[in-house]
């Protein structure tokens, strides 16, 4: 699934710093929490919370962010739809890891078990 340069665009230059509270709120909202959010994002990325912490102190963008994480060999398993788009058929690299992790916080708001959301066989 082919996405606009603008929409691509647009998400390269938003700034984890700005997303990040909202995936706090959304989960909370959920009776998730904060750590289970981080032990996904983690999972994802690669990234300590302590790096997570430094990385929205220096408000790097998504572009930044994804560029240095090393992404879960499994995070190909995450399928289905997000923001109006099929993750899995995303042909912009940087959108589909940004969107992969939009899916998983959306896993986590909605109360899927933490096994699933990680992809553990």
């Amino acid at each position: 699934m082919s996405t606009s340069s603008k929409h691509d665009e647009r998400v390269a230059n938003l700034t984890f710093a700005e997303v990040y509270p909202h995936y706090v709120v959304k989960v909370e909202k959920k009776d998730r929490t904060e750590e289970e959010l981080i032990q996904v994002i983690e999972w994802l990325t690669g990234y300590s919370e302590k790096k997570l912490q430094k990385l929205i102190e220096k408000k790097v963008t998504f572009a930044e962010f994804f560029r240095d994480a090393k992404l879960n060999p499994n995070a190909h398993l995450i399928t289905g739809v997000i923001c109006g788009y099929r993750v899995e058929e995303i042909e912009n690299p940087l959108t589909q890891q940004a969107r992969y992790m939009d899916k998983l916080v959306d896993e986590l708001a909605k109360g899927r078990k933490m096994e699933k959301i990680l992809r553990v066989e």
